[in-house]
């Protein structure tokens, strides 16, 4: 290549890119590649500097034979790279008037942006849900994948049951009987991607046996309202008493399904009393309804021996469904749905038009994980931590917000804490924890009902399973800092 075809830069007067300039830039990726590559590489380089806008829409490209003379190649090869890239909307042509980029291309890069302004990252975020991914036990994980993965048959690699691998199944089935006294029929439970689609798998269902609405806890988790409403069903919101959800606001709802966390509320962190349990399960025998059980922290107990699950009392009654997300990590997408016999054909058919089953080397992997009681021992583990920061986090409370009141604090990753009237009202104390770069959350954010007119105290649902103890007495710090301020 001469000197003046790579240090030429001006347009000629038609708009023509200088021939070097052009060349070169598409050069590199081209000349690098093999020659069996060479056509391949130089439409991935025109189609990157379209996208990029490099090339800008109205640019016309050099003629066939002036590029392949720049490259090196043969003319035939940039003619068929023209033609492909024409053909698939990069590029335009016309008779006698030239190759151009085309206009229907439009950056993938996204712009840039500038500084939020007002805004502030957390420095500690006492926001519920989440776990300690740095618990994850890659060292156990890994070994039982080296190990499926050499003994794993090929036949195992093809699809798999929708309900899930056989052997997982049956090791779920009796973890579970064993840890939350379900009754657990193997053929029974289908693995899925996580409470998430457990209940989007039912709601389907549901709307399809003419349901329109459901009863869930008020307050309740955030996450299935959408869930619901992309499944047809609107949500109905019932009031918790200190037992549970009350049963006389349900039985004059009109509805027949309800969604509940009876072992911890989310996020009050009630345990429903036997009481309850009993007649939740009168309701739903008296309007041939569905009580869905969410156990999404029911492993997590401190102070004794963890609530046995609704569904041991009545499998054809109770749908149960969990996860590892809490265990284990949210980015594993596995959990578990125990459904009534009476609905089991509908729901692994949903499940399986849905995505054909979990990939079976993860379900291999977890099988043997809970085979091998790697499982038990990770839960052991996340317990042990789990309890220590809870204490590290009452203590810290009670210290610097003396009069607080703490409840929900048997289970579960996160507890209630009632602030002082003086603390209050809440718009003051969440703008002031927003200035101190603390991010916590008011009870009031999970009410499906606003309260006419709320109290002058401050509600917080705290999450604490993913702080380290330092972070925990540093985030109560800053928040009674920022409230005494």
């Amino acid at each position: 290549m001469t000197s003046s075809r790579t240090t030429s830069r001006r347009p000629a007067a038609d708009g023509t890119p200088p021939g070097g300039g052009f060349a070169w830039e598409l050069l590199l990726p081209t000349a690098a590649a093999p020659a069996r590559r060479r056509g391949r590489a130089l439409q991935e380089a025109l189609r990157d500097a379209v996208r990029s806008g490099r090339l800008a829409a109205g640019t016309r490209l050099p003629s066939s034979r002036a590029l392949a003379a720049d490259l090196g190649v043969s003319r035939g090869l940039v003619t068929e790279a023209y033609e492909q890239l024409v053909a698939e909307g990069y590029l335009r042509s016309g008779r006698g008037s030239g190759t151009w980029v085309g206009d229907a291309v439009r950056s993938g890069v996204p712009a840039a942006q500038g500084p939020v302004r007002g805004r502030r990252s957390a420095v500690v975020d006492f926001r519920p849900g989440s776990p300690d991914l740095s618990l994850f036990p890659r060292a156990a994980w890994a070994a039982a994948f080296r190990t499926v993965v050499g003994e794993l048959p090929h036949r195992g690699l093809s699809y798999p049951d929708p309900r899930g691998l056989p052997g997982l199944r049956t090791a779920l089935a009796a973890l579970l009987t064993r840890r939350r006294g379900v009754v657990a029929d193997p053929d029974c439970l289908v693995v899925c991607a996580g409470v998430t689609q457990a209940t989007a798998l039912l709601g389907l269902v549901l709307h399809g046996h003419g349901e329109r609405a459901i009863g869930v806890e008020d307050p309740g988790s955030p996450v299935h309202g959408p869930v619901f409403a992309a499944c047809g069903l609107r949500m109905t919101g019932l009031p918790l008493d200190p037992e549970g959800l009350a049963t006389g606001p349900l039985r004059r709802s009109g509805v027949r399904t309800v969604m509940t966390t009876p072992s911890h509320q989310f996020p009050t962190g009630i345990a429903y009393s036997a009481r309850r349990r009993v007649e939740l399960l009168d309701w739903a025998r008296s309007v041939d309804g569905l009580v869905v059980e969410d156990d999404y922290d029911g492993d997590f107990r401190y102070d004794r021996a963890p609530v046995g699950a609704l569904q041991g009392l009545d499998p054809d009654r109770v749908a149960y469904t969990g996860s590892v997300s809490k265990s284990l990590a949210p980015g594993l997408r596995m959990g578990w749905l125990l459904v009534p016999p009476r609905l089991l054909d509908e729901v692994v058919e949903r499940k399986r038009t849905i995505d054909l089953g979990n990939p079976s080397l993860d379900q291999a992997v977890m099988a043997r994980f809970v085979e091998h009681g790697d499982y038990d021992r990770q839960l052991r583990r996340c317990q042990r931590a789990y309890r220590e920061r809870r204490d590290i986090l009452v203590g810290a409370l009670t210290e610097r917000f003396p009069g607080v009141e703490v409840s929900g604090i048997a289970a579960g990753l996160h507890i209630i804490a009632r602030l002082p009237e003086r603390y209050g009202p809440e718009e003051r104390f969440m703008a002031a924890a927003r200035a101190a770069g603390v991010s916590v959350r008011p009870l009031t954010e999970h009410e499906l009902t606003p309260v006419a007119e709320p109290g002058p105290g401050v509600r917080l649902v705290l999450g604490y399973a993913h702080l380290a103890p330092s972070e925990i007495v540093r985030g109560v710090d800053l928040l009674a800092a920022g409230a005494d301020g």
